[in-house]
């Protein structure tokens, strides 16, 4: 029997462990090395291992004992991160955060503010709305100076009228050298909770734009 056979219970040692009469986490370093005398005393002269097989041995039990400390590090690394995310969390609830957003929604009175980052050299830059049924409801046109451009849809219709409460999309379209693209569109919304997610880490739950990633957050206000 090797030592690796102790190590991964196959052996005497992990009969006893199966039958309950002595239990170990883990195989320590003392144990290992009392373990590889006692083999080396009672092994058969005539059949000697070959010391290749003990650095072997060694080698495998310094493999598992490294890959166990490393998870225990690890462990505590994302006890340590997630602590933190919670803190950061907590201090975002009742600010206001500028999240990227093709959708917006209009309330029965007030406004929708948002924010642009205009390049340099376009010819034209519109903002188009349209309703829930894709009509569009809303066309404006701003300026094409280069940089951080704020606008504001006063949730007036192209009529005049004041359009109704809900969801609207929205769309930024911009005109470079004769070609045509959209442009990220940057909105503000309040951080009413945050939700911890194993996959996606911090959310913030906004009152506008729903549950937004931490990463989504270009500004905090």
């Amino acid at each position: 029997m090797s030592i690796a056979d102790v190590i991964n219970g196959t052996g005497a040692a992990g009969a006893a462990q199966s039958s309950g009469t002595k239990k170990k986490d883990q195989l320590g370093q003392n144990e290992f090395l009392q373990l590889m005398l006692a083999q080396l005393k009672n092994q058969d002269p005539f059949k000697a291992m070959d010391p290749s097989q003990f650095l072997g041995q060694l080698a495998q039990f310094g493999t598992v004992t490294g890959i166990q400390e490393m998870q225990g590090a690890f462990t505590q690394l994302s006890d340590a991160m997630r602590s933190s995310q919670v803190l950061d969390g907590a201090s975002m609830v009742g600010r206001d955060v500028l999240v990227p957003s093709d959708e917006v929604t209009l309330h029965e009175e007030g406004s929708v503010h948002g924010t642009l980052d205009v390049p340099t050299g376009l010819s034209s830059l519109q903002v188009n709305i349209h309703d829930a049924s894709g009509a569009l409801v809303r066309h404006m046109t701003l300026p094409t100076s280069s940089g951080a451009q704020d606008f504001t849809w006063d949730g007036l219709a192209d009529d005049g009228s004041r359009a109704a409460a809900g969801d609207y999309a929205i769309e930024a379209v911009a005109s470079l050298d004769g070609k045509s693209g959209s442009l990220e569109m940057l909105f503000s919304s309040r951080v009413n909770s945050v939700t911890i997610d194993a996959a996606a880490g911090l959310v913030l739950n906004t009152n506008d734009l729903g549950a937004r990633p931490l990463s989504d957050v270009r500004r905090v206000m």
